[in-house]
Order: structure tokens, then C-alpha cells, then sequence
């Protein structure tokens, strides 16, 4: 303010002002980083390596060698089904359709079937990474985005991240539901599935599953199954290659914090230490989207260390049992994260509320909506038709290795650094249009 109560508008001097506490904010975040490798470190030393049965793998090529060369054909008209499997079949339909209404029904329908079939790693993974997606859904309209995105831009990536998260829930809840069903009735269905329009790469894996009961096997073969679904269908669709994957705003995602996933979980808990109850995160940060092979291969190193790492599991379980998805980031770190506006929306750009991964004295939390507040739900459209996997079928098999476990998955210190930079980014964005 000036002597006449005027707001001065000087984005230097702004900027300038945050610059100075910068070097205290370095050497924070570098201890932070410093106990991350280390934390990696010891954590690391118990993981468990995960492998596709290589005897399975190798009946799986053939068979998807097989399949490669059949002519596509529509499936199966439901009229060849018996009255049962007809009314199974809408059953699933229906209860799809019902918990893909949203972000937070579909990741509440994921952790529901992994409760009761642990034995489904994939649905674990897709909980946490579906609780990621609700995550970076409420962050465009939370305290930081608006400032950096106008509001078509934010609608625009809303739409893009609520499309491929609805078809690879549309595409693979099914699967997993016949699965269910399968363990019910103690045969297996997985000829049906065709009646839900899934891959014909999927059923020999299904029916391999069943017989060998691998994991990993199956867990990689999802990931590799529904990045392909959404390839054509999101990633190489024109209106989202026009509007979010080719703006500047999207070419940013590394500040824009799109390319980070996080599991939380807790280390240890003392209850005479409020702080040593907070929860750390583990993940992996994407550096190309746009590319098919890296996000297969980033899916896999993220099982690596949901499932390699036997604190990371224990932790995330613990953590996912017990804190119902919202979509907001208060759900893991309320230390920092509030659901509710505590100030003038604008305000908080106008300086800055961290200090190292803690809120300065005295300001508030930062926004961070809950979901079904802050987007309205979006009625769905059909996938659209055929089958990926002609066109993909032969480098399908290389994706069917060792998943290592990273050297750093400790990413607690890299999201505060994450923070830090979207704040500064705000910050400048807002100072510059004189706000």
C-alpha cells in the first residue's frame, strides 16, 4: 500500500521479496531430498522383486501370436448368451455405470474390490493412482491453478483427465467383476468378455490368471491393456492434442505438478509427536505423457513400489483404509492442505505460505477442494469402438520383464519442492497482472 491506501503494484519487488528467503527454502528442501535418498535406501533393502512367471509369459507370446493374425471380428452377439449369462452381463453393465459417475465413486469402487481380492494388485494401484487423478482434478480449481490457468484452459484438462480416468475404470471394472464372479460361481466366465467390449489380448490373460493365480503377470498385462484404450481414444484425440497436450500451460506439467504420483504412508507413529504421525510419500514423476511406452513403463515402476516395498504396501493400505477419498490433498498432508477457503481468494498469492514443507506462522492452509464441490459430474459417452491390439500386437511381449524398484521413490521432499515452484509461479503470475 501507498500513504493513499493504495495497492502499489510492483511484481519485482514482490518476487524479489520471496527470492530473499530462498536460500533458507534451498537448504530445507535439500535436507528434505537428503532424507529421502536415505529413507529410499533403507527402505529399499527389503524389496521384493516382481516377475512375470516366465512360463506364462511365454504361453501368453504364443497365443497373443495367434490372435495377432486372426481377422477382427465384432463380438459375439448377446443373443448366443444363455438368460443367465445375459442378465450377468447387464448386472456388471449396470453397476459400471452406476460407480463411474465421478472420480471419487470410481476410486472408492476400486478399493472396495481390493478389500475383498487382495489378490488383485492392479486394483490397489489403480485406487492410489485414481486418487492421484481426483487430486490434480481439485488442484485446477484449488489455490495455485486459477492463477496460472483461465478458466477454458482448466476446463479443458479437467475434461482430459475425467476422459481417460472414466474409460480405463469403463474399460477394466468389468474385467475385474468377472473376475468376481468367476471366484463366486467357481468356473470361469471370461468368455463374456468380449460383451463388454474388452480386448482380445486380455482373455488368455484372464484365463492364465486363473489357472496360475500370478499377480504380476495379470497386473502388468492391465496396465499394458488400458493404456493402450485410452491411447487413440484420449492421447491421439484431436480436441485434447489441440487444447491440453500442445498449450504451453500442459507442456509445463512438470510445474504444473501433473506428472507426479504419490502414495502416502506412514513410516512410524508416536503419539507423543504430532509430526512423526505425518504421512511420507512414495512415487515416481512421469516425464513424457504423450508417450505410450514410458506411461506403461511408469505404471510398472509404480507397482514396483506399491508392491515391492513392504513399509510402502503396509503403509498404503493403513492410510487407504482409513481415509475415504475426497479429492482434496487435506486427505494426506492437512498440516498443509485445507478443504475450506480460509482466505480472500488471491491473497495468497500476493506472498508466499511455505516455509521448507510447512506452512509460515500464522497463514492459512492452502485451498484444496473436495471434488464432488468442485466439478459437476460429467455424463458419459461411449468408448470409441475396435480393438487395440492388432496394431499393437508385436511389442506387446516386451513389456514382460523384471519391474524394478527406483533407487529414489522417497518423493515427500520433491513434492514440497513441487509446491514451492507453483507458489512462485502464482506468485508471479498474479503480481504481473497486478493483482
Amino acid at each position: 500500500m501507498n500513504g493513499n491506501g493504495v495497492k502499489e503494484s510492483n511484481p519485482l519487488k514482490a518476487i524479489g521479496h520471496w527470492l530473499a528467503g530462498v536460500p533458507h527454502t534451498i537448504t530445507q528442501l535439500a535436507s528434505g531430498k537428503l532424507a529421502s535418498l536415505q529413507s529410499a535406501f533403507h527402505l529399499g533393502q527389503s524389496a521384493q522383486k516382481l516377475v512375470p512367471g516366465k512360463d506364462s509369459v511365454k504361453r501368453l507370446r504364443r497365443t497373443w501370436k495367434d490372435l495377432a493374425v486372426l481377422p477382427v471380428s465384432p463380438p459375439a452377439p448377446e443373443l448366443s448368451l444363455s438368460a443367465q449369462e445375459r442378465r450377468l452381463v447387464e448386472r456388471i453393465r449396470l453397476d459400471t455405470q452406476r460407480k463411474n459417475r465421478n472420480n471419487v465413486t470410481r476410486t472408492r469402487a476400486y478399493w472396495n474390490l481390493y478389500e475383498q481380492h487382495p489378490e488383485l494388485h492392479w486394483a490397489l494401484l489403480a485406487h492410489m493412482v485414481s486418487r492421484n487423478g481426483g487430486w490434480n482434478m481439485t488442484d485446477l480449481e484449488g489455490e495455485f491453478l486459477p492463477a496460472l490457468l483461465k478458466r477454458p484452459g482448466r476446463e479443458a484438462l479437467f475434461a482430459f483427465l475425467e476422459r481417460a480416468n472414466a474409460l480405463i475404470f469403463g474399460d477394466a471394472y468389468p474385467q475385474l467383476l468377472l473376475y468376481e464372479e468367476s471366484k463366486r460361481s467357481g468356473e470361469p466366465l471370461f468368455h463374456l468378455l468380449p460383451a463388454f467390449g474388452v480386448s482380445v489380448f486380455m482373455r488368455p490373460v484372464w484365463e492364465e490368471f486363473w489357472a496360475v493365480h500370478d499377480a504380476a503377470l495379470l497386473t502388468v498385462s492391465l496396465i499394458v491393456n488400458e493404456q493402450h484404450f485410452i491411447e487413440s481414444r484420449v492421447v491421439k484425440q484431436q480436441y485434447f492434442i489441440e487444447h491440453v497436450l500442445e498449450t504451453a500451460e500442459f507442456q509445463a506439467q512438470a510445474l504444473l505438478q501433473l506428472n507426479q504420483v504419490f502414495f502416502p504412508f506412514a513410516l512410524h507413529k508416536d503419539p507423543m509427536h504430532k509430526s512423526s504421525d505425518r504421512l511420507n510419500l512414495a512415487g515416481e514423476i512421469l516425464e513424457n505423457f504423450t508417450d505410450i511406452k514410458e506411461r506403461i513403463g511408469f505404471g510398472k515402476t509404480l507397482y514396483a513400489i506399491l508392491f515391492g516395498i513392504p513399509a510402502v504396501h503396509q503403509g498404503v493400505v493403513l492410510f487407504a483404509s482409513a481415509q475415504p477419498h475426497t479429492g482434496s490433498r487435506a486427505d494426506y498432508w492437512p498440516h498443509l492442505f485445507s478443504r475450506i477457503r480460509k482466505d480472500v481468494p488471491g491473497v495468497s498469492a500476493a506472498g508466499p505460505k511455505l516455509e521448507g514443507c510447512e506452512l509460515k506462522t500464522g497463514a492459512a492452509g492452502i485451498y484444496s477442494p473436495e471434488l464432488e464441490l468442485t466439478w459437476k459430474d460429467v455424463p458419459l459417452t461411449a468408448p470409441e469402438p475396435g480393438d487395440w491390439f492388432p496394431a499393437y500386437a508385436g511389442s506387446v511381449t516386451g513389456y514382460f520383464g523384471d519391474i524394478d524398484v527406483p533407487a529414489l521413490f522417497e518423493m515427500s521432499a520433491e513434492c514440497c519442492f513441487g509446491l514451492h515452484k507453483i507458489q512462485l509461479a502464482a506468485l508471479a503470475s498474479t503480481q504481473l497482472k497486478g493483482d
